[in-house]
């Protein structure tokens, strides 16, 4: 489980300035994909224990299980991330059911079913979504990133969207390559097939085949961050924002803003009761995604880090 999860059930001993709300699994080991970002790739020459940033230290299933039925209300949903290993989707599958029987809380799996039966078998089991790790925003970078299979991810997708209304969700990182616009356009896409969309900042891990890449820039995180926020209330689509000619987001339509003024849209996003605590960032440096509510200057600054001049206004104005 994540350092912070075992923190939180006091299996580890590790400081928390933020405590994951959600109790965060993995299932699987060395994956047979090859994503050019993740420690758990096939060429990955890093540590077996990281995903993303986060330490992942493993330990028996009967004392995960006894811990979390003893501090049960201290999350509100367990997920499960599962690689493309030997075995794993079965033994995902068996670990479904038994935290079903043990909690009452909701359980996520992020994982590619090998067959949409595979797919439907989870959710039979009980499972509430089914996060799929797309993370490229399109065909191209897919390709170049994380190798083959977009059509089978995309066909999996669709068949849960339409067998499965509300048990969708779909992972996009900032800083594959894409433009704003692409990415945008990605989220708008996912949001339109019922999908909760968690937006991600690519992080360099040591010992991937992209450790030497950087992240992407604040603020061009925050304009994406806006959009997508927007795009997932319903209040704006892609279409109705205006891009510069490099594709950067240039102007949201004016009902927009004032949908920004509570932080919210800089928070984490995903499944409800998701804030994965610095998994894109280090304590102490830029929050891509706040793992917790804003103070309203640090909306304010988030506001500003957009660059959107409209948003500047607003804030000069004394709005927010």
């Amino acid at each position: 489980m994540s350092a912070g999860t075992a923190s939180v059930l006091e299996l580890c001993r590790i400081p928390l300035t933020v405590a994951p709300t959600t109790a965060y699994l993995m299932v699987g080991g060395r994956c047979e994909r090859d994503c050019g970002f993740c420690a758990q790739a096939r060429s990955s020459t890093g540590p077996e224990d990281m995903l993303s940033r986060v330490s992942w230290p493993p330990f028996p299933v009967r004392d995960v299980l006894h811990a979390l039925r003893e501090r049960e209300g201290a999350f509100q949903r367990v997920c499960l991330q599962c690689t493309a290993a030997a075995g794993a989707f079965d033994r995902l599958v068996a670990l479904v059911g038994e935290l079903k029987q043990a909690l009452a809380l909701p359980v996520d799996v992020s994982v590619l079913p090998p067959t949409p039966r595979a797919a439907d078998a989870l959710i039979e089991a009980g499972v509430d979504h089914i996060g799929f790790g797309v993370d490229a925003a399109t065909a191209a970078i897919f390709g170049a990133v994380k190798g083959g299979g977009w059509r089978l991810y995309r066909d999996l997708i669709e068949h849960v969207a339409h067998n499965h209304p509300g048990r969708l969700a779909v992972h996009l990182i900032a800083g594959l390559g894409e433009s704003e616009k692409e990415l945008v356009e990605a989220a708008q896409l996912y949001a339109d097939l019922g999908a909760t969309v968690g937006l991600f900042a690519f992080c360099p891990v040591p010992g991937t085949r992209l450790a030497g890449s950087g992240q992407p820039p604040l603020p061009s995180y925050r304009r994406v961050q806006i959009a997508a926020y927007l795009i997932a209330l319903g209040v704006v689509r892609a279409g109705d924002c205006d891009f510069d000619a490099e594709g950067r987001l240039a102007r949201l339509p004016e009902r927009a803003a004032g949908h920004l003024l509570d932080g919210m849209a800089f928070q984490t996003s995903g499944c409800p009761g998701c804030n994965r605590p610095y998994y894109n960032e280090r304590p102490g440096g830029d929050l891509y995604n706040y793992p917790r509510p804003l103070t309203q200057e640090e909306t304010r600054e988030a506001m500003l880090t957009s660059g959107l001049a409209q948003l500047k206004e607003l804030v000069e104005a004394g709005v927010v």
